[in-house]
């Protein structure tokens, strides 16, 4: 009688809010029968007592989260850890996190990539600073300097003129907006799998609105924004006449951003700027993303998490191979 493929131990460590958007049941039970069982970690519980796991992935910040995970991962060095928290942590700083689109080589000559230009406001004095906004033209989007996934960090205005400025409470980064074409591309990451879909965002500002003394607008999220006069119908139809980014730049982009970040699980917000069709920009960098948005991430995320535990088991076994021929 064959002896059945040992189950893979998924373990997770998440917020209540993230559990229940992504345990969806439908992941969970196609999981189950691909021979994977996703494991809830008990987060009032030390983790070095739990388990054996294969794979722990997680999305939880606290320091006290950290070492409890550097402490299991070296009693377990053979538990794949998604992600590890330092890389995560690049990604909660918005003046990092786009820093790393500058390090990235991207061969295709057809496009250009690169992100708005953007500036740090730490304190109230810093606005009367008028070399501080030098060479940044409005509007402008104001976001909180952290992003943690916290209602807090997705508390965003868009600013029409210095003077907006002043209803606005440091420190935050000022981000130079960019007619789009009311039109994101959210890129989603999982190890080898990127899919880009197209997502409603900010309508076009007008040129003769650029640089008005009209204040400011507060928006919950960039992407999420319902424009008070617009038509749902019109924005389906840009969103469906919007021609995607081509599949070859967009894999490079993921993959060097993978490369660069040393993170598996992500998403970037990148956009394509209204006055030049090749330009695109990356507005946005999001570690462990709402993949249930996604058509048939179940299917992503399980083809995920078995590709990442057998490719670790073969690192493992070509080591042991080397040592004992050594």
């Amino acid at each position: 009688m064959t002896e059945s493929a040992p189950r893979i131990r998924i373990g997770y460590g998440l917020e209540p809010k993230k559990v229940h958007s992504f345990i969806q049941p439908s992941l969970v039970n196609l999981c189950n029968e691909r021979g994977i069982d996703l494991v809830p970690i008990d987060i009032n519980k030390p983790l070095i007592q739990q388990g054996p796991f294969d794979c722990v992935t997680h999305k939880l910040y606290s320091e006290d989260w950290k070492n409890q995970l550097e402490e299991f991962s070296k009693a377990n060095p053979n538990t794949v850890i998604i992600d590890p928290p330092h890389a995560i942590e690049r990604l909660q700083n918005r003046i990092s996190m786009l820093e790393v689109v500058n390090e990235l080589k991207i061969t295709r000559a057809s496009e250009e990539l690169g992100t708005p230009s953007q500036t740090f406001i730490f304190n109230s004095e810093s606005l009367s600073d008028q070399s501080i906004l030098q060479g940044l033209n409005f509007p402008v989007i104001a976001k909180p300097l952290v992003a943690d996934g916290s209602a807090i960090s997705h508390k965003m205005y868009i600013v029409f003129s210095r003077d907006g400025l002043k209803g606005l409470n440091p420190p935050f980064v000022l981000q130079e907006f960019v007619n789009h074409g009311a039109v994101i591309f959210k890129v989603y990451v999982a190890g080898e799998h990127v899919q880009c879909v197209k997502r409603r965002s900010l309508p076009d500002i007008p040129d003769a609105s650029l640089g008005s003394s009209g204040g400011l607008l507060s928006f919950s999220q960039v992407s999420n924004l319902a424009c008070q006069d617009g038509d749902d119908d019109s924005y389906k139809l840009i969103i469906e006449e919007a021609k995607m980014p081509p599949t070859s730049f967009v894999d490079e982009v993921a993959n060097a951003l993978q490369q660069v970040l040393g993170l598996r699980l992500f998403n970037f917000d990148m956009i394509r700027d209204s006055r030049d069709a090749s330009r695109y920009l990356v507005i946005d960098i999001n570690y462990f993303p709402g993949y249930a948005k996604l058509p048939d991430f179940e299917i992503v995320l399980t083809d995920f998490f078995r590709e990442v535990v057998c490719q670790k088991e073969s690192e493992t076994q070509a080591w042991a191979t080397k040592e004992s021929q050594e």
